[in-house]
């Protein structure tokens, strides 16, 4: 497993930049929460009163960066976390991947989001992959992901990295079903 030496602050593509959040964006995260699909939970959708809100969203960022350098990861010292995705060319802000840890899973879980603009152009596959290679890097031998079993752009994503479809259903709810895909690094 990779020691806390080993978390890089930054990685990096040719197209992209993925590095820590900061409060400034907290426009983007809030783009994220508007534009998830109608079937996602509703805890993880702006609510009828609109949180949060953009203030709530940039004081979350700045709490997560005033309290250590790099705290929009993770906790965990082995941990990448979640990094803001960044196009290079560009120089804007388009989404998040990395990775996150639970105290019960074995390994860590993949997980990005992207701006609906920017879907389609390889960017999630471009900075999953960055992900991927790091964790192999840092000595991690497994990744899961879940992810809604109506969410295709997600599970190809997934796929076109490598990442095994279980056959476990981790959660059923009236949102679908939640599947288990893991890769062996």
């Amino acid at each position: 497993m990779a020691g806390a030496d080993e978390v890089p602050e930054t990685l990096g593509t040719p197209r992209l930049l993925l590095r820590p959040a900061r409060p400034e964006d907290a426009r983007v995260h809030r783009t994220l929460w508007t534009e998830r699909d109608a079937r996602v939970p509703a805890h993880r959708r702006i609510d009828a009163l609109g949180h949060p809100t953009l203030a709530e969203i940039t004081a979350d960022l700045s709490r997560r960066a005033d309290a250590v350098p790099g705290a929009a990861r993770s906790p965990a010292l082995d941990s990448l976390g979640l990094l803001m995705v960044e196009r290079c060319h560009e120089g804007d802000a388009i989404g998040y991947c990395g990775l996150i840890e639970e105290d019960d899973a074995e390994g860590p879980q993949i997980a990005y989001e992207l701006l609906r603009a920017t879907q389609g152009n390889g960017y999630a596959t471009e900075a999953a992959g960055e992900v991927v290679r790091w964790a192999r890097r840092a000595g991690h031998d497994r990744l899961r992901a879940t992810v809604w079993d109506w969410n295709v752009a997600s599970l190809r994503v997934l796929a076109k990295l490598g990442f095994e479809d279980t056959g476990t259903v981790t959660a059923r709810s009236p949102h679908g079903l939640t599947l288990l895909l893991v890769m062996r690094l």
